[in-house]
């Protein structure tokens, strides 16, 4: 079944303008098309609760840009997205960013399949999807590697921390796209920082939600992540 996907609302493009986030040549093109295969394979997996394709231009495309910013400013050159679902949004920063190594990490096969598919038809060579869990993949060969990690709709704060720091090189950051809860979770992850060594740069709050910055300060434990089911079983 094709579906159309409309033109970006003009609310999409002045939440740009606010957010300083500039597309270049062809971004919007390559946007387009990353939505027209993500509806298209919702058809067939739970990819997206945002049924209208006009609504996902800002529910999933500005959302999913909003870290921009952070990724730009830090220069980034490998940059992971755990739980990386439907793409969002390790594959829409991908799309504007193309020569930047993006690590896809999604533990459903089906999930990862649509993620490959997807990159190689964008032709986002730089990008690579690993079927597998974000503790295997941080205690093994994605520990201290990456400039910036980012995350969506994953889990609470205190779980998502365990999980990314061991990835991000001291010095670089964490951006977990959270929503009205970010406070909260915020609180409830003072441990987390203290023991994986991150500290609070900022929270920013965007038209879709808060994004909540965290710096590498120092070497994460070797003890951390612990195995696969503990950060969910027993947060810090």
């Amino acid at each position: 079944m094709s579906v159309d996907i409309p033109a970006p609302p003009a609310e999409f493009a002045q939440a740009l303008r606010d957010a300083g986030i500039e597309l270049d040549s062809g971004d919007e093109a390559r946007l387009t098309r990353y939505l027209h295969l993500l509806y298209e394979a919702n058809e067939h997996m739970n990819l997206t609760a945002v049924r209208d394709p006009a609504a996902a231009w800002m529910r999933h495309i500005f959302d999913g840009l909003t870290p921009l910013p952070i990724l730009t400013q830090a220069d980034a050159k490998r940059v992971a997205d755990i739980g990386s679902g439907g793409g969002i949004p390790g594959l829409v920063l991908a799309c504007v960013l193309p020569e930047v190594e993006f690590a896809l990490i999604e533990s459903v096969g089906k999930k990862a399949r649509f993620l490959e598919e997807t990159a190689r038809a964008l032709g986002l060579s730089k990008v690579r999807v690993s079927n597998a869990r974000a503790e295997a993949l941080g205690r093994g060969e994605l520990r201290d590697r990456m400039d910036v990690v980012v995350s969506r709709a994953v889990g609470r704060l205190p779980i998502l921390l365990e999980f990314a720091l061991p990835m991000v090189r001291e010095g670089g950051v964490f951006v977990a796209i959270k929503g009205e809860q970010a406070a909260e979770e915020l609180l409830t992850a003072t441990r987390a920082l203290g023991f994986l060594k991150g500290a609070l740069v900022e929270t920013r709050r965007t038209p879709t939600g808060t994004l909540v910055i965290i710096e590498k300060t120092a070497p994460t434990p070797r003890r951390y992540p612990r195995p696969v089911g503990e950060a969910a079983k027993s947060p810090l």
